[in-house]
């Protein structure tokens, strides 16, 4: 069948009847070129792209409940048809009317156009998701959920983690949306291909990582090329300076590439300077000087819009080799609009700093990884929130007399959402380069996109505020870190702007100083410092904990005695203040017990004990705990106080579960029942793959995320693990709901037995050296 033929039988058709979508999906198969859907077979195992694929809900109480999705491609998408839910509703509405003697309860209707064709798509959608749920565990989460209006439209939403996330409007809400005559479009009949036929290949974070990787590795050659060198005072170029110039320079390629300087302007001013290179310094000093204030810029001949923000204020331009203008003008080239902020941290931090360097080939934390934590500790409560919003506006339109005044009423109730969501604050107490608040503030900024289509729908505006960087803290002890941090905010967010506005800037100035992201100590205060001697006035000395040789006998890398600093001791220390937060999430550093002592120093480890040591009906850590575990007390004491703190979450070793840490745990379960606050763990991984930012490092870490009152939670444990080419792996896990437990389980809670009374003195456990700290002590003696 043509294009035409089939765009001209299906407008006509008005998509009223459930018995033609199997026909429009046969014969939209034929126009995409994609196989049509196979026959139904007894065993649902083989029925990998069907239409009406069998699922099964299960009751706790009664036998499974069948239910059908209307058309299954496995490892592609679930497809529902708005048709099936107006099927569904038709027969809810009988029902009741019967219930209310004839009287009709219902208002709303499926007509295009209307409100009541909006509720069916999206209840077509919530059904969707429901079905990808019930799926067996082996054939995974699709990465696609389509609702289709037969003959008017097709909806597309994609997860491409596949690890219990969201589905979002998919390339962005607006764009999702595929009309009928939108076909026509060869890019679009080109995106359904895929979706039917490669539907990872339309990830956008693979193509961003390729392009991020070939920025890091040309970052990584300048940088090495420019440290040392001259500055033309005859002073050497330290690697802070050339760190500093280097992220003004690529902030400026990246402002090229997104449309907020005249496409190629820049690319090309660097190309003219090959003949004069001398000329670099006084060119790039006059653009940024522009971009600072707003205003003319004569080395590019245009007038620049107001940056701003401080990245621009008292700059400092470096001399640059002819030789090192090539390698600007090829890391010009690249397309910096592409790049993925996620890893781009990571990457451009190992680029920048000396000592990190040799990581850059290293593996880098995946972003599904941070997504899988993230969408549990933020986005998760937010839906539900939004989801509290779509029912009462639909009840405001169904169940009102005047349709205007209904609309006035649903529009208000959607801004006051848009409202809540701008004073929304996510903090990430140990941010590192910023990955996991990025994450948050995309996932946030889609969840946004699609309560203003919302609102547009019901006849509002947009807001002139949106979701910005300001609303995304950041404690980070690291001063390049954090500032690499601010600038991965920045990218992320104008990146992100550009997409869902055709490519416009936001207002002037396009930065602002937020000062979101600390420059501090996450865990410890102190009046002051002053070295650590002995009693003989001899400086205690420790291992740098940075340099590294190889054992000769393992060839492992192993810290160089050597290398050794002198100890430090912390005067009056303290606990930090935190800035107050509505979620808590990120993946603090991975240092345990045994190692802080030489990777922090003696005082540092013995002032960070002291203040946290657990005192009597005050929960404390154990000084056996690893050093996450501050950061999930301190977190968990944040909660109990301000109440303004709705959720926290955090990647741990997976030795949280053993007997010091999880000790932290329960003690602050236990005290916030007591204090008829209960907290709860609702999302937890007992064990889970994991790269280390730090260096790279393939670990096992888990992951917890706690919220206000007693509930049960989500247990997920990873059941099959595949490797992929950069340390990551795909998990596929199996979901356990109820109560979990402090070490990590659901059931009984086995670390909370004790020892039975009747069993005192006729039983033993035997020698215990690691709990007995005399035998006098046991209530058996020892024998001989």
């Amino acid at each position: 069948m043509d294009l035409d033929t089939f765009i001209a039988r299906w407008a006509a058709s008005g998509g009223a009847e459930r018995a033609n979508y199997g026909q429009f999906l046969s014969e939209l198969c034929r126009v995409l070129g994609v196989p049509e859907p196979e026959p139904t077979r007894t065993d649902d195992a083989v029925n990998a792209y069907v239409l009406e694929r069998t699922v099964y809900e299960v009751h706790d109480d009664s036998a499974p409940t069948p239910r059908r999705i209307d058309l299954y491609r496995r490892g592609s998408f679930v497809l529902e048809a708005k048709q099936g839910v107006e099927k569904e509703a038709a027969e809810e509405e009988e029902v009741r009317v019967r219930a209310s003697k004839g009287k009709k309860t219902k208002k709303g209707h499926g007509t295009r156009g209307t409100a009541g064709w909006d509720t069916f798509m999206r209840r077509a959608r919530t059904q969707a998701e429901g079905y990808v749920r019930l799926l067996p565990k082996e054939e995974g989460r699709p990465p696609f959920v389509l609702v289709v209006d037969v003959g008017h439209v097709i909806e597309v939403y994609a997860e491409f983690t596949r690890s219990g996330g969201a589905y979002l409007p998919f390339p962005a809400a607006g764009p999702h949306r595929i009309t009928l005559e939108d076909l026509r479009r060869e890019d679009i009949r080109e995106r359904l291909r895929a979706i039917w036929l490669d539907p990872l290949s339309l990830d956008p974070s693979l193509h961003a990582a390729q392009v991020t990787r070939k920025v890091a590795v040309t970052l990584a050659q300048i940088s090495r090329s420019m440290e040392g060198q001259s500055d033309g005072d005859g002073k050497a170029l330290t690697p802070e300076r050339v760190s500093a110039f280097l992220m003004r320079m690529i902030f400026t390629m990246f402002a090229e590439d997104v449309g907020l300087i005249e496409r190629a302007a820049f690319r090309t001013k660097l190309k003219d300077l090959r003949s004069r290179p001398e000329g670099f310094v006084a060119a790039v000093r006059d653009i940024w000087q522009a971009m600072s204030k707003g205003g003319e810029s004569i080395a590019l001949n245009a007038r620049l819009k107001h940056f701003n923000g401080g990245l621009f204020e008292n700059v400092e331009v470096l001399p640059v080799t002819p030789a090192q203008l090539d390698l600007f003008i090829e890391a010009a080239e690249h397309n910096w609009s592409e790049v993925e902020p996620s890893i781009f941290g990571t990457l451009v931090e190992r680029a920048l700093d000396p000592t990190e360097r040799h990581k850059l080939g290293a593996h880098y934390t995946p972003r599904p990884y941070v997504e899988r934590l993230v969408n549990h500790v933020v986005l998760t409560p937010l839906r539900e929130d939004w989801g509290g919003v779509q029912i009462e506006v639909q009840a405001a339109l169904d169940q009102a007399k005047d349709p205007e005044k209904a609309r006035v009423k649903a529009r208000g109730l959607v801004e006051a959402f848009l409202s809540k969501l701008l004073q929304q604050r996510v903090l990430d107490p140990a941010c590192g380069t910023g990955n996991f608040l990025y994450v948050s503030m995309e996932l946030i900024k889609r969840l946004e996109a699609e309560v203003i289509e919302t609102l547009v729908d019901l006849g509002g505006t947009p807001p002139l505020t949106d979701v910005s960087p300001e609303q995304f803290l950041g404690l980070e002890l690291n001063p390049r870190a954090a500032r690499v941090a601010e600038l991965v905010l920045w990218i992320g967010y104008l990146q992100l702007y550009a997409r869902s506005h055709g490519g416009a800037g936001p207002a002037e100035p396009i930065l602002k100083a937020y000062r979101n992201i600390r420059q501090t100590d996450a865990v410890l205060t102190y009046s002051s410092r002053k070295p650590h001697v002995d009693k003989a006035g001899v400086p205690v000395t420790r291992w740098d904990g940075v340099t590294l040789i190889k054992d000769p006998v393992t060839g492992r890398e192993v810290p160089d005695p050597a290398a050794r600093v002198q100890d430090t001791v912390y005067v009056k220390p303290g606990k930090p203040l935190w800035p107050p937060a509505d979620f808590i999430v990120g993946n603090p550093p991975f240092i345990g017990a045994g190692p802080m002592r030489e990777a922090l120093g003696d005082g540092y480890v013995q002032a960070l004990r002291a203040t946290y040591k657990p005192k009597k009906d005050v929960v404390g850590v154990p000084d056996s705990a690893d050093f996450v575990m501050f950061w999930w007390h301190k977190a968990a004491v944040q909660m109990a106080s301000l109440r303004r703190l709705r959720r926290f979450g955090f990647v741990t070793t997976n030795s949280i579960k053993q007997t010091f840490n999880r000790r932290v745990i329960e003690d602050h379960l236990t005290a916030s029942a007591k204090d008829a606050h209960p907290l709860s763990l609702v999302y937890a991984v007992p064990d889970h793959p994991w790269v280390d930012e730090a260096d790279g490092a393939a670990v096992r870490i888990a992951m917890t995320v706690v919220a206000r009152g007693k509930r049960d939670g989500l247990l997920e444990r990873v059941v099959e693990e595949q490797a992929g080419e950069n340390g990551e792996y795909a998990v596929k896990t199996a979901a356990l709901v109820g109560r979990i437990n402090a070490d990590l389980t659901v059931g009984a809670d086995v670390t909370a037995a004790t020892a039975l009374k009747a069993m005192e003195g006729i039983s033993s456990p035997g020698l215990n050296l690691a709990k007995d700290k005399n035998l006098s002590n046991s209530p058996v003696p020892a024998r001989p």
